[in-house]
């Protein structure tokens, strides 16, 4: 189907895992999507979330496709196929863990890891219509994941239901502690953002039917976040990859997007850092106020296949979960789906290590809608 790069049997536990290929499985190559990284020599140990997998006695099945080092936000990827969205096949998967999120709904693993450093686990959990969470930065170790140092990209489960990303983050993250369950309605905040009417429509009628109300809220930087994002992104995505745009291995958008990445400058990084930790105030202060935030996930429904091969066209569609990766607070897409059976997602941002309510959260809005 367009999702597993490479098959594996490792463990033989009860769960079934998939891995993206951007994360170390000893004695295979990570390839990471790229024709360009073929040849790379094979992983000569584990990355430490996959041996927290293999010590909870789950079976790695399978390491899945992305979009090409994981910087794109399509999914499309020439080389090894383009996952298939199997809920939405005219529909684009999502980027960058495309494979990870479509295994899911394609029902082939109990959980599937994938990695978020502008938007890449919420925004194809969004489009394959399955749960997708980023933890808090720093919060699961990235120790074997590529590109090795990044100060904004997050190892998080997708999966079919809050509880198993529950179950997928007790496994890989050692801090996260047993969850508990609500027992009153939380405080929300509803962000306002540019969206199309469709999506905010089909998240207010989704809370109508919860019985929850959410006060209207604003970030003033909101939008400088996302550009700040773009820019610590672009400049240590030409720090990892750069060179390997003098291969001529490299798709023509992920190669094209490097090279323009190269002229982000260090000025440019330190007014962005200046950003992030104004943002992150911003967002730590309104916080205190609320128990949750809660926004799309995506401004606008997903595009087709055959309409997003440019993907700086769509970079948009990360408008709305790029801010969080700056700030780092965790963030959840819940599935969704319009009255026409089009997909939508639901993201919820709590409070930075509050990873456990966040789940908590999301858990009770699920239940108060069905």
């Amino acid at each position: 189907m367009n999702i597993v790069v490479q098959e594996v049997q490792k463990g033989t536990g009860a769960l079934k895992v998939m891995v993206k290929d951007s994360i170390d499985i000893q004695g295979m190559r990570t390839m990471a999507g790229s024709q360009a990284l073929m040849q790379s020599q094979a992983a000569p140990t584990n990355a430490e979330v996959v041996e927290r997998i293999l010590a909870a006695d789950c079976q790695i099945t399978a390491k899945t496709n992305l979009h090409e080092l994981a910087f794109g936000i399509t999914g499309i990827n020439h080389t090894f196929g383009t996952a298939i969205n199997s809920k939405y096949p005219e529909l684009i998967p999502g980027g960058s863990s495309s494979g990870s999120a479509a295994a899911i709904a394609a029902g082939l693993a109990d959980f599937t890891l994938g990695t978020d450093t502008g938007g890449s686990i919420r925004m194809p959990a969004a489009c394959c219509g399955v749960y997708g969470l980023k933890p808090t930065f720093g919060r699961v170790s990235r120790a074997g994941v590529h590109p090795a140092t990044s100060s904004l990209d997050c190892v998080g489960p997708f999966a079919n239901s809050v509880d198993m990303i529950e179950s997928a983050m007790q496994i890989i993250d050692p801090t996260f502690h047993q969850p508990t369950e609500l027992t009153q309605a939380p405080k929300l905040a509803w962000l306002n953002v540019a969206a199309d009417s469709v999506v905010i429509d089909t998240i207010q009628h989704y809370l109508t039917q919860a019985n929850l109300t959410a006060s209207a809220v604003t970030l003033k930087g909101f939008e400088a976040a996302f550009d700040a994002g773009m820019q610590i992104i672009n400049y240590e995505n030409w720090q990892a990859y750069g060179e390997l745009t003098q291969t001529g291995l490299l798709g023509a958008d992920v190669n094209g997007r490097l090279l323009k990445a190269a002229d982000t400058t260090l000025t440019q990084v330190k007014q962005a850092e200046q950003v992030r930790a104004d943002f992150t105030a911003e967002l730590d202060a309104l916080l205190t106020q609320y128990d949750a935030l809660i926004l799309p996930t995506l401004p606008q429904l997903p595009p087709k296949l055959a309409d997003a091969e440019n993907t700086v066209a769509f970079l948009n569609l990360t408008a709305l979960v790029r801010p969080f990766n700056l700030s780092g607070h965790p963030a959840i897409s819940v599935p969704l789906q319009t009255e026409q059976g089009q997909p939508v997602g639901l993201q919820i941002v709590a409070k930075r290590n509050a990873d456990e309510y966040l789940c908590a959260v999301a858990k009770y809005i699920v239940n108060a809608a069905q």
